[in-house]
């Protein structure tokens, strides 16, 4: 409502929304907005899935992906090269599951982009704006956001789980703009792997506590005289449609179960690794095999390192200390999620995307450290460190029924420019639309004056990288 007055009446709408529902699962309105993507419209569902991992800040490709072993010392950096399953395609030493598992994988190593901000690289990436300057919120709808609500428009479906769930996902330069909140993942936040960890909203404790829920729902019918009072009918409408949505939810046993970490195996969950990366990346693949069709989450936090996140200047982190920090846990969980996806028949209908906003500069910088940590010497310390690169950089492909074991692309011979197979974000963009069925080159969706404005403006999917 755009009015203090419209604002006013629902008042005690909105009170009995957060008394009914927020106060016996702690699902609130915003919570309920969240979940329109499961509202019934349209024809059908999607048989895909994307689970994308998120770099935040940006790994160093030719520390990772893209090593240059016969580069001078003040680029190549300090880890040796080894053999990865397929012949002639060679990983850092930080990555030895992943290299055990190169075949079931492909390899990007020609991806580039032209903003070297984090947020308007972030935004080039996942929504495709090309602005190279740096903004604090999104012009454009992110492509999950905008798949959500695509999926969502071909119809209901009898799972009561949301179409896009976000495990601790990359939100500070991204989200729906213009589609507005309805259209944003349901967050789980937290650290899966800690013992006191739980799903907010998901089941209830027990038989009673449902019907309680339910009762209090039935309280609706004495509130239906405001609809007369308020014009925007249709609204209404929606929140109800909302309430009913957010109830399936907090009552359903299958939701509870997707998200229930401990229904897997102890060899299972120590094969993704006990730590927050490991057990997200476990969720997302239960997630996907539940019929979620789109799971991001973002590798940050501790694990990291002092900052928290894969920005490897020098005044902040020792960039090769700081890699081999992550690196165990990094490797972990990818590979085995990566496993996974080929050994539980889901490598056809799954696609998992690695990948950060740019990689770093292959040129090694040196600066003071501006605070001591994990993979940082004291303030002061001089520490090497790597820079933003959006020229060129690695992300890495698996599942999607693409054709595993290959490499795509090429960097020069110190890792600084792309000189074989370059692709743009918008064709990175294009590529995961059309493994979920939406053709990027025709559809389009209606901005705030109902343009209709296109997914991408330029830019095709990878062929590649098509299944």
């Amino acid at each position: 409502m755009t009015t203090s007055r419209h604002a006013d009446r629902l008042g005690p709408r909105r009170a009995f929304l957060q008394f009914g529902l927020s106060t016996v699962g702690g699902l609130s309105l915003p919570g309920m907005l969240r979940l329109r993507a499961e509202s019934p419209r349209g024809r059908g569902g999607s048989p895909k899935s994307v689970i994308m991992v998120w770099q935040p800040g940006g790994c160093s490709h030719v520390d990772t992906y893209d090593p240059k072993p016969e580069a001078t010392v003040d680029y190549r950096g300090p880890f040796q090269t080894i053999a990865t399953k397929v012949p002639g395609l060679r990983f850092t030493e930080l990555l030895p599951r992943q290299a055990a598992i190169a075949d079931r994988l492909t390899v990007l190593r020609s991806m580039s982009q032209t903003a070297g901000g984090h947020p308007a690289g972030s935004m080039q990436m996942l929504s495709g704006d090309m602005d190279t300057q740096d903004k604090p919120k999104p012009r454009l709808p992110d492509w999950m956001c905008v798949s959500n609500r695509l999926l969502s428009e071909r119809g209901p479906r009898a799972n009561p789980l949301p179409r896009y769930v976000g495990i601790n996902p990359p939100l500070g330069y991204n989200g729906p703009a213009y589609l507005g909140d309805a259209w944003r993942p349901f967050v789980v936040a937290g650290d899966p792997s800690a013992p006191s960890f739980t799903v907010p909203n998901l089941g209830l404790g027990s038989a009673a506590e449902e019907d309680r829920l339910r009762r209090r729902i039935g309280i609706r019918g004495q509130f239906d005289s405001l609809e007369r009072t308020i014009g925007r009918r249709l609204e209404m409408e929606a929140l109800d449609a909302f309430e009913a949505q957010a109830l399936e939810l907090l009552t359903s046993r299958e939701a509870r179960h997707a998200f229930d970490l401990t229904r897997e195996d102890d060899a299972t969950r120590d094969r993704y690794g006990r730590n927050a990366w490991g057990q997200q990346l476990l969720m997302a693949r239960r997630l996907v095999e539940a019929g979620v069709d789109i799971v991001t989450t973002e590798l940050s936090g501790p694990l990291c390192g002092r900052t928290g996140v894969w920005d490897d200047h020098a005044v902040d982190h020792h960039v090769f200390e700081a890699l081999r920090f992550r690196a165990a846990a990094y490797d972990n969980a990818v590979a085995a999620l990566i496993e996974d996806i080929h050994d539980r028949g889901l490598a056809d209908r799954v696609l998992v995307v690695v990948t950060g906003e740019f990689g770093r500069t292959p040129k090694i910088s040196y600066g003071p450290s501006t605070g001591a940590g994990n993979a940082s010497g004291p303030a002061g310390t001089i520490q090497p460190g790597r820079d933003h690169w959006p020229q060129a950089f690695s992300n890495i492909w698996a599942g999607g029924g693409i054709e595993p074991g290959r490499v795509i692309g090429a960097t020069d011979k110190r890792g600084e420019q792309v000189v074989e197979r370059r692709c743009t974000a918008q064709d990175f963009l294009a590529t995961i639309y059309h493994h979920l069925g939406i053709d990027a080159a025709r559809v389009t969706i209606p901005d705030l004056s109902g343009r209709p404005t296109a997914l991408v403006d330029h830019g095709r999917p990878i062929a590649e990288l098509v299944g």
